[in-house]
């Protein structure tokens, strides 16, 4: 069954809201990017609502690690840590938003979304 976007069936109170129509093709949800740490970068364009594309990282390796100071530096991404949203991420190598990677520079928190943009960028922790 395909995953909807839309409005809930229940309110706020509990009652139920009673919907005059069925589901719309623009309601419907795409499938989770899954950014697996990788040697090679894998990157798909995906068209959106409106005509507008979307890049989306299937794989990639290399990070925008930003330090105290400010500065960013291009480094690559050794290993997957810690990642807060699903333990089991950490064994499939997946990287998302929050998700804390071993780097040439030290441990860094991604702070892009890798599956809704076309790179990947952090801070150092």
């Amino acid at each position: 069954m395909a995953k909807s976007q839309r409005r809930s069936l229940r309110k706020p109170s509990g009652g139920r809201y009673h919907y005059s129509r069925t589901k719309k093709n623009y309601e419907l949800g795409g499938f989770p990017a899954s950014t697996k740490l990788s040697s090679e970068k894998k990157v798909i364009t995906i068209r959106t609502l409106g005509g507008n594309k979307k890049q989306v990282n299937l794989s990639i390796n290399i990070v925008s690690v930003a330090d105290k100071k400010g500065k960013t530096i291009q480094t690559e991404i050794l290993n997957v840590i810690e990642n807060p949203a699903n333990p089991q991420l950490v064994i499939r190598n997946v990287i998302t938003k929050g998700a804390i990677v071993e780097t040439k520079l030290g441990k860094a928190r991604i702070t892009s979304r890798p599956g809704q943009e076309g790179t990947i960028s952090g801070i150092l922790i």
